[in-house]
């Protein structure tokens, strides 16, 4: 059996092969495998520590805080601080972006967007549930303190995205804009092992993702669409963690949907946190993903911190089905 590669000799290797590699976004990707294994660990252990359920507040979206979101967001922050290469960092968490003090080595050229625990309601039920991230290049001035205009780029600025699946077994995948790779952590030796090279999406698929309890709250296309997909005995798959359905769209193929509704007439899922990170990376695997007013998520001006959009993302031919009927 060949030996796998970790996760840091691939960071290195595809660094290497960057014409402007410093080694600082090699070193910053490698700083969030870590806090990944950390969160794993404790996601892991969350009925033996205190940390289920919620602690009481919402966050600046109006979702409810579990105590797992609080948890996981400060342990990324902190890691993303003390990696020094990271300008400063905006979370779905929290309702304004955190600048990190200057460095004297003014190496902090980038700034990240992460949903650090996406479907956290799930851990009090043992269901999945994932870490999203993106990573751009600042616009300010190094060794100056991150600004607002950092933070709000399109999606076809980002240098890198991926997410992190905390399930059956925790996959770490991600891309900087040549191709998608999948590692799967390896318990026994304390590492993010290749496991799924070069994912690639199918142009088709069986499985169709949507929360069907607003089926009456979606505009008339969209359920027109829905009653294809059943009269078509396609397989309705929802779990509630955009990381766990999107994984599983791209792996099998098929379709995830958050479109409008009458309570969020825009949308519901944050373009900067979830869905620029997820679209990017699901279209490097040769997906596609639109909003329901047809926009390439990507291409959508980012004016706030959060904003929210609705998503049709996955396979070729059943996204371009369902464009027939927006």
């Amino acid at each position: 059996m060949s030996r796998r590669i970790t996760l840091d000799e691939f960071i290195n290797n595809e660094g290497e092969s960057r014409q402007d590699a410093t080694g600082e976004f090699s070193g910053l990707l490698r700083h969030i495998g870590i806090a990944a294994k950390i969160i794993n660990r404790i996601v892991n252990k969350a009925g033996l520590m205190d940390i289920l359920g919620e602690d009481g507040g919402h966050n600046f979206s109006g979702d409810t805080v579990q105590k797992l979101d609080t948890y996981t967001n400060d342990l990324m922050i902190e890691y993303l601080r003390n990696s020094h290469l990271c300008a400063g960092v905006a979370s779905e968490e929290l309702e304004h972006f955190i600048s990190f003090a200057p460095n004297y080595t003014k190496s902090n050229k980038y700034i990240v967007v992460m949903d650090p625990l996406d479907g956290s309601s799930n851990i009090d039920v043992n269901i999945s549930v994932g870490t999203i991230f993106g990573i751009y290049k600042r616009k300010s001035d190094l060794g100056t303190d991150a600004v607002i205009d950092d933070f709000l780029q399109n999606g076809t600025e980002l240098l890198a995205s991926g997410y992190v699946l905390y399930g059956t077994s925790t996959m770490f995948v991600f891309t900087t804009g040549n191709g998608v790779n999948g590692f799967t952590y390896d318990r026994g030796i304390g590492e993010f092992c290749l496991s799924h090279a070069n994912m690639m999406m199918p142009l088709g698929g069986s499985y169709y993702s949507v929360n069907q309890g607003y089926y009456r709250q979606f505009n008339k296309g969209v359920r027109e669409f829905l009653d294809g997909c059943a009269d078509k005995n396609r397989m309705l798959r929802y779990i509630g963690s955009m990381v766990a359905d999107v994984h599983r769209t791209l792996c099998l193929g098929g379709i995830f949907m958050y479109p409008q509704t009458q309570k969020n007439p825009e949308g519901k899922l944050r373009i900067l946190y979830e869905c620029n990170p997820l679209s990017f990376l699901v279209e490097q695997a040769g997906g596609i993903s639109i909003s329901e007013s047809k926009q390439r998520i990507l291409g959508i001006p980012v004016t706030s911190l959060h904003q929210r959009t609705s998503i049709i993302v996955g396979s070729k031919d059943l996204v371009n089905e369902a464009l027939n009927f927006l």
